[in-house]
């Protein structure tokens, strides 16, 4: 019998499927967010204001209702209801799912997930908003023997970080604005509290990769990539990943009635983003780009 062929058996049943996670998205065949071929599921919910947010359908908690134009009729009556809407046009943002109901869905992957070394990446959003689940549910897919991960800023009690990283295979950890009071002001994030967290991770034993977005007027530039590097230079880590910027979330927020804070921003160019890497490389790092 091949490897592939072997059926997994999960020996622990947990009964309880009261409890639900708020999910906006589930993006399969990715092959970003972690080795091999990987199935992201896109948690609703994020405490951070990032102005630079590709996802900006992720940062209510609740379940929002959206209008394409493209799709719409112009019905006469519009009863904005996306469950009666004959076009499709109406579309709601966020479904509530139970651990049983998600993992079937991440289940129907799995078939990619063993021919590739991929797995589950959780994403958002924030995963940390929910992190009694997340938690739950990996713990779930690790007992089926699938490979785990989650990206987060990393901004929460440490307990609650570490119970879910424990159950990860990988941590992609967010590194952005490393000065204090400005990643408080523009980012609503405690970098000390980051900094702490992503230390303690790597202390425990977590697999972590960290992540810097490379976002022009805020990262982009030399001053915050020599303290990031400065920082991580004791952890003795091996990956970083560089995100450039990118302009794909401006029309989710023409979809959604709001703003988009980088409009007209360019994304950086080569010569921009090289200098970076090459400091990044000469510190000892494997980077990839686009992580």
């Amino acid at each position: 019998m091949t490897l592939s062929a072997v059926q997994r058996i999960n020996c622990e049943v947990i009964e309880d499927d009261a409890i639900k996670a708020r999910i906006f998205n589930i993006q399969r065949y990715s092959l970003n967010d972690g080795h091999g071929i990987r199935t992201v599921v896109f948690f609703k919910g994020c405490p951070h204001y990032c102005p630079w947010c590709a996802n900006p359908e992720s940062i209510s908690g609740k379940i929002e209702t959206v209008r394409r134009l493209s799709k719409c009729l112009h019905c006469s009556a519009c009863l904005n209801d996306a469950d009666e809407c004959p076009s499709g046009a109406m579309e709601r943002i966020g479904r509530d799912y139970s651990l049983a109901q998600l993992e079937k869905e991440v289940l129907k992957d799995d078939v990619f997930f063993r021919s590739s070394g991929g797995g589950v990446t959780l994403s958002g959003g924030e995963v940390l908003m929910q992190a009694a689940f997340a938690t739950r549910f990996l713990k779930r897919l690790k007992l089926l023997g699938i490979h785990t991960a989650i990206e987060t800023a990393g901004d929460a009690a440490p307990e609650k970080l570490l119970a879910l990283a424990k159950q990860c295979d990988e941590v992609l950890f967010d590194v952005k604005i490393m000065d204090s009071e400005k990643a408080k002001s523009v980012l609503n994030i405690n970098q000390p509290r980051v900094l702490k967290n992503l230390k303690m991770l790597v202390e425990s034993g977590i697999h972590v990769i960290p992540r810097v977005p490379l976002i022009p007027g805020y990262t982009l530039e030399r001053g915050n990539m020599v303290e990031i590097l400065q920082f991580l230079a004791p952890l003795k880590l091996t990956d970083l990943h560089l995100l450039p910027f990118h302009q794909y979330g401006e029309p989710k927020y023409q979809l959604l009635g709001r703003s988009w804070n980088m409009k007209g921003i360019a994304p950086p160019g080569v010569s921009d983003i090289a200098p970076l890497q090459q400091m990044a490389e000469n510190a000892g790092f494997r980077v990839t780009m686009g992580g």
